[in-house]
């Protein structure tokens, strides 16, 4: 599986260095049409607050409540915590978000990754090469979807990934091109990107 995609280095070399400007506000509980209020105030009263993303993402009640469900059950895949956030920290830095690659970073730490594995996730790949497999099969998902082939599955089964894994990577690379692309067309990007 060969896939052309940006490194680290290329990212951070085209980083801007401002937040753009916000294209989608983020809405109150109050101010959300429809079952998006009732799921703001919901996460609102649970968690205290629903951070930017969610509270821009119920401008659209269908696409709130899709990414709500679709994360839950995202966290049920038999994809251990660690090598989920490696995944996704190589899908983001193709997608470009950065507010996701932070919170993907973040995540990694607490998940037990260490700094060269970040990195190294980021560029698409892994020092263990049978996380560096599921990691190439997930970005092949997103870039060339339409590429995909026997023996991209036969490779990925090869590496010891039952096909439940390899099923569960579409869930994990579809979460992450929601995040990220709304995350870009909102325009929710940190100030300064690395």
């Amino acid at each position: 599986m060969t896939t052309t995609r940006p490194t680290a280095a290329t990212s951070t070399a085209t980083a801007a260095t401002t937040a753009p400007p916000r294209r989608l506000a983020a809405l109150t509980p109050e101010q959300a049409p429809g079952r998006a209020g009732e799921l703001l105030a919901d996460i609102v009263e649970r968690h205290g607050s629903a951070g930017e993303m969610v509270s821009t993402m119920a401008h659209s009640p269908a696409l709130l409540d899709g990414y709500l469900s679709l994360s839950r059950a995202m966290k049920r895949v038999k994809i251990p915590r660690a090598l989920s956030e490696k995944l996704s920290l190589a899908v983001q830095e193709w997608i470009g978000c950065g507010t996701c690659r932070e919170a993907h970073r973040e995540a990694g730490r607490a998940a037990g990754l260490s700094g060269a594995d970040i990195e190294l996730a980021r560029q698409g790949t892994s020092k263990d090469p049978r996380e560096a497999a599921l990691i190439g099969l997930a970005l092949k998902i997103l870039a060339e979807p339409g590429s995909l082939s026997d023996d991209d599955v036969a490779e990925t089964r090869r590496h010891g990934w039952s096909d439940r894994v390899i099923a569960e990577v579409v869930g994990v690379v579809t979460l992450n091109l929601l995040t990220g692309a709304f995350n870009l067309l909102a325009g929710i990007q940190p100030a300064h990107d690395d």
